[in-house]
């Protein structure tokens, strides 16, 4: 399961960046006529907007994209286990705590907001191994973590493209589901593998913040 390449099903190829600036997390996007929101690690973004397109870079990071299409909600997270899984899954560890939680947060909040369980469209990214030394595999431990996570709930996967070696920069359109997506070849991860340190040494340090649990939607 953990090889060097990487494991997809096919996903339209994001076009090349245009000049965009931005200072805050929400911004105008005239490439794609959308407004942009930035989901960076640690978060998650749940909207019913037609008009906003979710993005995110990962490395070892993985990302889930949720959506419920009759409803039109649907978000993305950003997350990473802030340790390799070792010796099994074990669903007290810390580590696989941390992941439950990314996962039961976004999946609670497209519920809350009139998505049904069973109409969940659900596809996953990132998981590359782009970091070295001790945690160079992090990343395909991570992507392991969600293809278990959502076997484990019977939740299919439509789309993935996980593992490999190679960060990848996501565009999410939840109101319709469609995503773009571009691997960043190794001179442009350098900033993200940075800030991908930075988040894990942040998770290892602080606890799990409360508890969730799947609820199975409102009325």
């Amino acid at each position: 399961m953990s090889n060097g390449r990487a494991d997809r099903t096919r996903v339209p190829a994001l076009p090349e960046a245009g000049h965009v600036t931005c200072t805050t997390r929400r911004y105008w996007d005239p490439r794609f006529n959308a407004i942009a929101v930035k989901v960076f690690p640690g978060e998650h973004f749940v909207t019913a907007n037609p008009d906003e397109m979710l993005v995110t870079i990962l490395g070892s990071c993985v990302t889930a994209c949720i959506r419920d299409p009759v409803a039109g909600v649907g978000g993305m997270n950003h997350f990473m286990l802030p340790e390799p899984v070792r010796g099994g899954r074990d669903p007290e560890s810390g580590s696989m705590r941390y992941g439950n939680v990314a996962m039961e947060r976004l999946i609670n909040d497209v519920l809350f907001q009139g998505g049904l369980r069973q109409r969940l469209e659900i596809k996953v990214f990132g998981g590359g191994n782009v970091m070295t030394g001790a945690t160079s595999n992090i990343g395909h431990g991570n992507a392991d973590f969600v293809e278990a996570y959502l076997i484990a709930e019977n939740l299919p996967i439509v789309a993935r493209h996980l593992r490999g070696s190679l960060a990848r920069r996501v565009h999410y359109f939840p109101f319709t589901g469609r995503v773009m997506l571009l691997e960043l070849q190794r001179t442009e991860q350098q900033a993200m593998v940075r800030n991908e340190g930075l988040y894990k040494s942040k998770i290892q340090r602080e606890p799990i913040s409360g508890s969730v649990e799947l609820f199975e939607g409102v009325t």
